[in-house]
């Protein structure tokens, strides 16, 4: 069997960070006529590399495969339009981004983002990988590209003469399996004094609050701020500001410039946060490698409250068909005999079915009708979010359970009280 290799440094992995078993791609969606046919399920294990810390998985398929032709539409989350537009506000108020400036945003989605900036007179582009959602932003009026980035993309763009004073990355480094492509190619599109701004999952929450469902195979890493530094270093490339966010259940923003500029200059919050992931052990690799005993122990707990929940003839249902919902669904062998049927607001998951376990989607309005005893909240990132748009089903007595970091039930209507903690 080979050896997976980091898809920084190259070096064989050995040491394991958590081994979530067999799983299909998280964002496969099925059309009601896959369902008897057969489905591809790959080794959803993640490692550790012992040389940079840096937690991965091992490619499977390409990312013209999974990524052409994309489910996740940014727009539908209304939580996450505010954080766009905040982001948006607070980026041209501090670096005073105008009409002469160029913003360039990589994976850039239906056009969430740049929509603000195109608002403002900024002059916009995106870089979209998937063709199905490149083109509604383009239909939105938004300038997008339907390409992946890399060395070669950067450097027809620069050729063009299109080059970043902002350059944005909002969780697309994860997806990423040639980190070294795609961070040199940022190198080339960023103008001599340019700023880049990334966000991405912060594995220190990863750890520190079980959020095991964030792996799947569309997510090939997941990185400290560490480790990050060290990779853009070696492409030239120097930090200088970092923020630590609430979204996806933790993030990092990262801003970095060329590394023979000196401004902007370098902020306290990057040596602060690296004494607190040093202060957490992320230096350190036991502290990844004892990760898959407390995924273990949630696993055990779910299972054990849909269990008793179905003895006692209570009715589950999902909310969200979110990829970290696969993930979790699937590696607790978690299927249509507890999760009757989950909702999305997605029209374009409505009617497909979830891989895996065949869990139906349908519309939201799918709750009132039948009036489940508990909604399993899939995308727990937007647990607030969901719970006031779903209030009505205290109605009936129906409440929210919440998988990620441990099992809880949710009163309605007052989702920051916990009643149940198994």
């Amino acid at each position: 069997m080979a050896i997976a290799k980091c898809r920084f440094s190259g070096q064989p992995l050995h040491k394991t960070f958590v081994d979530l078993g067999m799983s299909p791609l998280a964002n496969a969606y099925l059309r009601p006529e896959q369902l008897n046919k057969a489905e591809k399920f790959y080794p959803l294990h993640a490692y550790i590399s012992e040389e940079n810390l840096l937690v991965q998985l091992e490619q499977f398929e390409t990312p013209d495969q999974i990524f052409s032709d994309y489910a996740y539409f940014s727009s539908y989350s209304t939580s996450w339009l505010k954080h766009a537009k905040a982001y948006t506000d607070m980026m041209v108020e501090k670096f005073h981004f105008n009409h002469h400036t160029q913003v360039i945003e990589i994976a850039s989605n239906d056009g969430y983002l740049l929509q603000y900036f195109l608002e403002k007179g900024i002059p916009v582009l995106g870089i979209e990988p998937a063709a199905n959602i490149a083109k509604v932003a383009q239909d939105r009026g938004i300038p997008t590209i339907n390409k992946f980035f890399g060395v070669e993309t950067a450097k027809e763009l620069v050729m063009e003469g299109k080059l970043a004073d902002l350059l944005i990355g909002n969780n697309v480094l994860a997806h990423v399996p040639d980190l070294n492509d795609f961070i040199a190619g940022m190198k080339a599109i960023l103008k001599p004094n340019g700023i880049l701004t990334m966000e991405f999952p912060h594995i220190l929450q990863l750890i520190e609050q079980n959020q095991f469902d964030t792996i799947y195979h569309e997510h090939f890493s997941y990185f400290s701020f560490l480790t990050i530094e060290k990779i853009f270093a070696a492409h030239n490339l120097r930090l200088f500001d970092v923020e630590e966010l609430p979204t996806h259940g933790g993030s990092l923003r990262i801003y970095a410039r060329h590394d023979d500029t000196d401004y902007p200059s370098i902020r306290e919050r990057v040596r602060y946060l690296k004494e607190k992931e040093i202060a957490a052990g992320l230096h350190q690799i036991e502290t990844y490698v004892t990760f898959g005993e407390k995924v273990k122990a949630t696993k055990h707990k779910l299972l054990s409250f849909l269990l008793a929940a179905k003895a006692e003839g209570k009715s589950i249902v999902g909310y969200g068909a979110p990829a970290k919902g696969n993930t979790l669904l699937n590696y607790c062998g978690i299927g249509k005999d507890f999760i009757d049927y989950t909702v999305d607001s997605n029209p374009y998951k409505q009617g497909l079915f979830l891989p895996g376990t065949h869990i139906p989607i349908f519309h939201p309005d799918k709750i009132s009708e039948t009036q489940p005893d508990y909604v399993l909240i899939l995308p727990w990132n937007l647990k607030e979010e969901i719970m006031e748009q779903m209030a009505f089903i205290g109605e009936w007595g129906g409440q929210f359970v919440v998988p990620i970091p441990e099992v809880k039930i949710y009163p309605c209507p007052v989702p920051d009280r916990v009643l149940i903690r198994l």
